[in-house]
Parts: C-alpha cells; structure tokens; sequence
C-alpha cells in the first residue's frame, strides 16, 4: 500500500472541482436571474419544470452557464467515484494523481468555453479528452482491484 499522504493527494483534484463547480453555480445564478427579470419571469408562484425548458426563452448566454452546471453534475459522478476508490485503495498519488488534476483542468477549460464563446467543436475535444482522463483512471483503478 502506498503512503497515506500519496494515497490522499488525489482528494485535492476532487475538492477543486467540487469548488469549480459551485464557481459556475454562482456564475450561473448572476446571469441567470437578471435574465429570468429580463425576460418578464417573476420567480413568486412560479412551478418548477424540466431542465431545458427555459431554452429558447432567456438568452443563449444566460442558460450556456446553466448547461454547463448541469454537465459539473453528471459526468463528474464519476470521477468523483473513481477518485475516492483510488484514495482508499492507497493509491491517490502517481499516474492517477496526473490524470485527476488533468481531468479538473480540462473540465474547466470545458466550462469557461461553454459558459462564454460556446464553440462545439472546441468543447467536444475538451469533453473527449476529459473523458480519456477518467478511462484512464477508471483503468487504474481496475488494474489495482484486480491485483488485490
């Protein structure tokens, strides 16, 4: 088993993200609801609906940041999941460690292109490679199990 302060290093990619991730909450909600007042929507007696449905009604910009939060709260399950097994298998450090702090920084380079210039074709290749991060985690992370 590894050292324990390796084995926990990889919880600082996962605190960082959580932390990101409330950035674009906060982010999202500053530009969100002046947009919903823009757009003549009171908040008071209002029922709530399906994520989505105010597309096509407040301004692209505005709901790019509510997209992109959604996304924080998907995808990153996994990493999420991923990165804890690692620390408690006692192997929070090394090549997972790079790829955890990979994954963080490309999933914020994902939100800060959604959430302004929205370019799809920048956005897939960030989200890929993102993706290719947590394969390569979730990869380890079998390896290690298997060996147990």
């Amino acid at each position: 088993m590894h050292d324990l302060l390796g084995s926990k290093a990889i919880l600082a990619p996962v605190i960082a993200l959580v932390a990101w991730t409330l950035v674009m909450l906060i982010w999202m909600m500053s530009v969100r609801v002046p947009a919903l007042g823009r757009a003549g929507i009171k908040l008071k007696g209002a029922i709530g609906g399906r994520p989505g449905i105010l597309d096509g009604v407040l301004e692209d910009s505005a709901q790019w940041k509510a997209h992109n939060y959604l996304h924080l709260v998907e995808q990153p399950t996994l990493f999420y999941a991923v990165a804890i097994s690692l620390a408690l298998l006692g192997h929070g450090g090394g090549v997972p460690l790079i790829l955890a702090w990979l994954y963080v920084a490309l999933r914020i380079a994902h939100s800060l292109v959604q959430a302004t210039v929205n370019v799809i074709v920048i956005r897939l290749a960030l989200f890929v490679a993102s993706s290719r991060c947590l394969l390569g985690m979730t990869v380890e992370s079998a390896v290690i199990v298997a060996r147990a």
